[in-house]
């Protein structure tokens, strides 16, 4: 009888805080068992050799929109696949009541298990939730959340507060099935998640931002479309440039501040956002403020996306400048940023159309997590392996309280990890991909260094592009 149930032989390890190492790397019973310089290969019942490889803890993508367009069941089949590609091993994904997803509001107590139940047994990876307070009665639900099913992240969307762009509507409410959505809906929400953390002083609850300024966005909108209605996405970026962000930041943090609340600034996406946070960083002290960007707001512009034409682009916040990107990679590659995700949200090419306003945001990204990374951050702009393994698993997980089971290849973690070939040099394309989604606005981008071996819970998931086996991914309880 083998000693190990799976053998990694012979690649480099990165350990997220600390650097590489050359050894070989034992799993037992879906954890990680031993990690030494030499394990025999007879001591395992399968063996990777991962020779001139980069072996990596299993990418935490903690952005994710599961079932936002689509049959939950089947997005949750279809993208955890696509996840894989990308060396994700974990998802954490964003669900709220009101108009997409379940289309439906309601408490969360009846809601939630509808939508653990659609995704149990269909998610290649290990998953979770943030969810999303839509009405005060549901602000009330936050106890039972963390208690009952281990939720522990919750998420505010500053940009819905009274404007419908959907409907070009002032009155969101119709969109958000919910009650007045202000900063006044902000702060309850806010000052509930700090009274549930001083019951639980072992975890860390936060609330996840969508930063932008809704009043400040219907003023712009309307000066775009008044000068000829442009179907572009460089007009989308002037209708929502990035001073929403910075306005909506610096409303946002002056209240956690005040509530003494945790939170997570998502997708930056914009010099003058990330800027805004390190401002917030300063004025308010010691308060936790972690900060979030994408891979599209890193590597894509809305220039270079309109030379192609289309709208498949779009996403909120929007696609800013090259320029932009150089900043938001600094501010990776320095600390500012936190972590990296893919805010994946798997929107098909027939609903984005051909008209910029009524298109829907969003698209799929997360089988390019490592992918980018690896080659636009570590051989483009030097950044180390273990910043990268930090960026893409190690920060996430301990923002979302998955610290000791998932961000680490150290013995006892869960053996969640992703074997990259450094050298193998692949241009993207929707198929490549394996999600359900029939475009990319990164098709064509040329990217080297691909994971080539995917490992969930101790399975090989994943081999050579091909998924292996069936889903095995359990729900991560976090709490």
């Amino acid at each position: 009888m083998s000693r190990y149930d799976l053998l990694i032989k012979g690649g480099t390890v990165v350990l997220p805080y600390h650097g590489e190492i050359r050894a070989d790397l034992a799993v037992s019973e879906g954890k990680v068992a031993a990690i030494a310089h030499d394990i025999a290969a007879a001591e395992a019942g399968e063996v990777v050799d991962a020779r001139g490889k980069v072996v990596l803890p299993g990418a935490v993508d903690a952005h994710f929109h599961l079932g936002i367009y689509r049959d939950l069941a089947t997005d949750a089949f279809e993208e955890t696949r696509s996840s894989l590609v990308g060396g994700a091993t974990t998802v954490l994904s964003y669900f709220r009541t009101g108009s997409h997803y379940l289309d439906r509001t309601g408490s969360y107590e009846e809601i939630f298990p509808e939508v653990l139940a659609a995704v149990s047994g269909r998610s290649w990876t290990d998953y979770g939730f943030h969810l999303a307070p839509m009405t005060v009665d549901q602000i009330a639900e936050i106890p039972y959340l963390v208690a009952e099913h281990g939720v522990t992240s919750f998420k505010y969307y500053m940009f819905y507060k009274g404007f419908d762009l959907a409907a070009n509507s002032r009155d969101a409410r119709a969109f958000t099935m919910g009650d007045e959505y202000d900063l006044g809906h902000l702060y309850l929400i806010l000052e509930q998640v700090a009274r549930v953390q001083d019951a639980h002083p072992g975890l860390r609850l936060s609330l996840s931002l969508h930063c932008e300024q809704s009043e400040l966005m219907r003023v712009f909108i309307d000066r775009v479309r008044s000068q000829g209605d442009p179907q572009t996405l460089r007009a989308y970026h002037e209708g929502r440039p990035p001073l929403t962000e910075r306005v909506a930041i610096g409303e946002a943090t002056t209240l956690a501040n005040h509530t003494g609340t945790s939170v997570n600034l998502l997708h930056l996406s914009s010099r003058e956002a990330i800027e805004a946070v390190v401002l917030a960083r300063e004025v308010n002290g010691a308060a936790d403020m972690r900060a979030e960007t994408t891979l599209h707001h890193l590597c894509l512009d809305h220039d270079g996306l309109d030379a192609v034409g289309g709208l498949g682009g779009k996403v909120n916040p929007p696609i800013r400048t090259r320029a932009d990107g150089e900043a938001l990679w600094q501010r990776a590659a320095d600390g500012t940023i936190d972590w990296v995700a893919s805010d994946h949200a798997c929107c098909m090419e027939a609903e984005k159309g051909e008209r910029l306003w009524p298109a829907r945001p969003g698209f799929g990204g997360t089988a390019l997590l490592y992918p980018v990374l690896f080659s636009e951050g570590h051989l483009k702009r030097g950044l180390s392996l273990a910043r990268i393994a930090e960026l893409a698993s190690a920060n996430p997980a301990k923002a979302y309280n998955l610290w000791g089971r998932k961000g680490s290849l150290a013995v006892g973690f869960d053996a969640d990890l992703t074997v990259v070939d450094p050298e193998l040099a692949q241009t993207v394309t929707p198929e490549l991909c394996l999600s359900g989604q029939d475009h990319s606005p990164f098709e064509g981008v040329g990217l080297t260094g691909w994971p080539v071996t995917t490992v969930v819970g101790g399975q090989v998931r994943f081999r050579d592009g091909a998924v292996v086996g069936e889903p095995s991914g359990r729900y991560a309880r976090r709490a």
